[in-house]
């Protein structure tokens, strides 16, 4: 299997929090909230296309806003290799930060 780069996993675990919600502002806002790291929604969006290539997550488009001339916005969502790769790199992360503790402080 593939791996992951750190912003493509941030990306998809931003995606498995949003659950149904999963479009570019919302993971955008996410990612900072939770990281502290501001990501344009054009680096989302880049990232989301290479994760889509990589048939990772997949997307429909939703319906349009309300407002006049409101876009659709474009829905993500994980697929089961995503979802292996996302718990194969918790497991490795977890294996090498493993007594690491005690050195940190």
């Amino acid at each position: 299997m593939s791996r992951l780069g750190e912003f493509e996993q941030i990306v998809l675990l931003a995606i498995l929090r949003l659950g149904e919600e999963a479009y570019g502002v919302p993971i955008a806002e996410q990612i900072r909230e939770r990281t502290g790291r501001e990501s344009s929604r054009t680096a989302v969006y880049v990232a989301l296309t290479r994760l889509e290539e990589r048939g990772l997550v997949s997307s429909r488009m939703g319906d349009p806003t309300p407002e006049r001339g409101g876009k659709a916005r474009r829905y993500f969502r994980l697929e089961p290799e995503a979802i292996e790769l996302v718990r194969e790199s918790k497991a490795s992360l977890e294996s090498m930060w493993e007594g690491l503790d005690p050195i940190l402080g």
